[in-house]
């Protein structure tokens, strides 16, 4: 063995010692603290008796930990996933206590309530100090990435033979072009920064359009469909399409189903619907890897994926990465102990801004912050870590979707302080993604970019004191609650139903369980601040003539609403029109030719609400809050301070940032409107790294094309 062989060797065995060293420490005091936990006799033992029963205690805790704690996880895929979080203290007391049990002199002993927590205070420090070793021997951390990567290297190709780059794909959900320009320009996302160089990221006549002088990456927008939520912007980045999607809820009169694009049966039905129409598994389908995503892509490699996530069988790893990464003891407590920190963070902050009395604002009790805990700190640990395995396996597409971000925004507010911190923390990852893209075993392209942006602003129940429901109800002479009675709108939709039917509007009393609804009432959803309406006792896509016959102040109650910017409907006689202030109705084919009611809703709005009008799925009326321009607020026809789903502001202005060594993702002064576009630009940077082939042909489509992945796919659940 040569002399550097030597050294690494002893370097490696001197942290083996110091982390079980610091857990005997650990354990010898926790002793002294916890009444339940004792490492002697009854009779009492000398101080050497007991530290050596500590040592003995620390040690075969370490080695189960080592050897039995990753079998135990595998063991357990079946569990549900939010189980686990809880799950794996118990596991790890369960270890303690065995290796209590199998020190020779039988001293040790533990209450089990009491083990859970010294095991979990033992894996956090051996975590810490094993970690705190290896940033300190730089040397020894990076010559071990070169050997993991130099073994990738050999597994993945040919040696000698150098590998095609591989492109990282990494989402920051909801956030916005101009956000994370301020985000950048305050000094909260460094990371960025250093891509952008130096200058504003504004274009450069020495440089490509959206990078500036000195930088590695260029800044790109781009523009929604009017379906400005992650949903229809996701399937369409990574399937090609979204065709159909005009929401993030929408009914469908077919099938008499509510579609909640962030329920499974959901996400897995419009992947299948994605898959059938283009024939193509997707963007990730060659060696692909899809982590923390609403859909697979066509990957083999999956974590946390929501279309395979009500799937059982050998071929569903949606959930494999979670478990691989709390296959470690200490990834576990220290994602645990996160998780409580943001919890606590959440609470705090959450009761400042009440006694602040901060507004707009919204609720956030109840389990929102155990929500935001699981997307700011379990998501992200989980994604990352799967992300890096994926780099070290030298896979040659990955995709991860990062939800932090877009959680904190909706109920804090996209410009808060508590959204600007998050995106701190989403900075440093991919800090430590670039990092490890350095000893990858192939080099690394990395693509940040947002699937929408989301938009300030109060909510239209906060506003005006009635929900959009509730409006429509009233439009349509059908009773509405008293609350709803009592505000300006209720009066003003009850006075436009009296003129028009001669009657009055019933009020419904306050009780807890509202009356079922009947079939022939509409059913009402909200997307942010898109709102779709439905009436499920009709087959067909309703007409206006239809609905004035049926409900004469509807529409008038609806177009003349100063929340309400627009409605989209279809007519008997001019085709589909889109109505603005007072019921003026412009044709759809006429839109974008001079002035008219989606005036400020930015470009390409035209074009978005014809490609919705032309979905076979598209509601009776589909109904866009109003936007100020000035502001850019909208209003939300959920309780979200931040929003997006509709049109209207930054939720439909999402951002691009590419290396600069791909070609441009748009040629100079166009632009890139909606998600179908932006995954061509994706294929191709794909082909240009060597990393997937061309997206299927109409001509070339044959049957049985990627049969195995678009067959795998289980037959669709119902939902209510």
């Amino acid at each position: 063995m040569s002399e550097g062989a030597w050294r690494r060797s002893g370097r490696a065995l001197w942290r083996v010692v110091a982390v079980w060293a610091v857990s005997t420490l650990t354990m010898l005091a926790l002793a002294g603290i916890l009444p339940d936990f004792r490492l002697q006799s009854d009779s009492g033992d000398s101080t050497t008796r007991i530290a050596v029963t500590a040592a003995l205690g620390a040690g075969a805790f370490g080695l189960l930990s080592a050897l039995v704690w990753p079998l135990l996880v595998r063991a357990l895929l079946l569990v549900p996933a939010l189980v686990l979080g809880l799950l794996v203290f118990f596991l790890n007391g369960s270890l303690l206590l065995v290796a209590l049990w199998l020190i020779p002199s039988g001293r040790g002993e533990a209450a089990p309530e009491t083990a859970v927590v010294v095991a979990a205070a033992m894996s956090a420090v051996a975590s810490a100090t094993g970690g705190a070793l290896a940033v300190r021997d730089d040397d020894a951390y990076r010559r071990r990435l070169y050997r993991l990567a130099d073994r990738r290297r050999h597994r993945i190709g040919r040696p000698g033979e150098p590998l095609d780059p591989g492109t990282l794909f990494v989402q920051l959900d909801g956030v916005g072009h101009d956000v994370l320009l301020d985000a950048v320009a305050q000094g909260r996302m460094p990371t960025l920064a250093s891509w952008l160089g130096p200058a504003s990221p504004a274009a450069t006549p020495d440089g490509p359009p959206g990078a500036s002088v000195g930088a590695t990456h260029r800044l790109t927008p781009w523009f929604t469909d009017w379906s400005s939520q992650t949903g229809a912007s996701q399937l369409g980045i990574l399937h090609g399409t979204n065709h159909d999607v005009p929401a993030f809820r929408w009914y469908e009169k077919d099938t008499g189903e509510v579609m909640v694009c962030g329920r499974p049966t959901t996400a897995a039905e419009l992947q299948r619907r994605a898959v059938a129409l283009t024939q193509d598994a997707g963007l990730l389908g060659e060696d692909g890897a899809s982590r923390g995503n609403l859909f697979a892509g066509g990957a083999d490699q999956l974590a946390l994926v929501l279309s395979v996530a009500a799937r059982r069988g050998s071929r569903t790893r949606s959930r494999a990465g979670y478990f691989a990464y709390f296959s470690d003891p200490a990834n576990a407590v220290r994602t645990a102990m996160s998780f409580a920190a943001e919890v606590a963070r959440e609470l705090g902050q959450s009761t400042r801004a009440r006694l602040r009395s901060e507004r707009p604002r919204v609720s956030r009790g109840g389990l929102y912050p155990f929500i935001r805990a699981f997307a700011t700190v379990v998501e992200r640990d989980v994604v990352v870590a799967a992300v890096i395995g994926d780099m070290f396996a030298g896979r040659g597409a990955v995709y991860a979707d990062l939800v932090a971000y877009d959680e904190v925004a909706h109920h804090s507010g996209p410009r808060s302080t508590d959204a600007y911190r998050v995106l701190e923390r989403l900075d440093r990852s991919l800090a430590l993604l670039a990092k490890v893209a350095e000893h990858a075993p192939r080099a690394y392209r990395i693509v940040v970019l947002s699937d929408h942006g989301q938009s300030p602003g109060e909510t239209f129940r906060d506003r005006y004191g009635l929900a959009l429901g509730d409006l429509v109800r009233a439009g349509c002479g059908l009773p509405v609650p008293r609350r709803a009675r009592r505000s300006r709108s209720g009066a003003e939709a009850r006075a436009a139903v009296r003129a028009a039917l001669h009657r009055t509007v019933e009020v419904e009393e306050e009780t807890a369980e509202r009356p079922r609804r009947r079939p022939s009432e509409p059913l009402v959803l909200a997307s942010g601040n898109l709102g779709l309406v439905s009436f499920p006792d009709v087959p067909h896509r309703m007409t206006r003539e239809e609905i004035d016959r049926r409900h004469p102040a509807l529409l008038a109650t609806l177009a003349s609403h100063p929340g309400i910017g627009f409605v989209l409907v279809r007519s008997e006689e001019y085709g589909s029109v889109v109505l603005g202030a007072h019921g003026a109705g412009v044709p759809l084919s006429e839109l974008g030719e001079g002035p008219g009611p989606l005036d400020g809703f930015g470009p390409g709005a035209a074009d978005a609400v014809r490609r919705t009008d032309s979905f076979p799925h598209c509601a009776d009326l589909m109904i866009n809050s109003s936007f100020d321009p000035k502001s850019g607020e909208v209003l939300a026809f959920e309780e979200q301070i931040g929003s997006h789903g509709g049109l209207g502001g930054d939720q439909s202005r999402a951002f691009l940032l590419s290396p600069l060594e791909l070609s441009a993702p748009a040629a100079p002064g166009t632009a890139l409107h909606g998600a179908e576009q932006l995954h061509h630009v994706l294929r191709r940077w794909l082909s240009e790294s060597g990393s997937a082939r061309p997206a299927a042909r109409p001509a070339d489509r044959a049957q049985g094309a990627h049969e195995d992945r678009v067959g795998d796919h289980e037959p669709r659940e119902r939902s209510a």
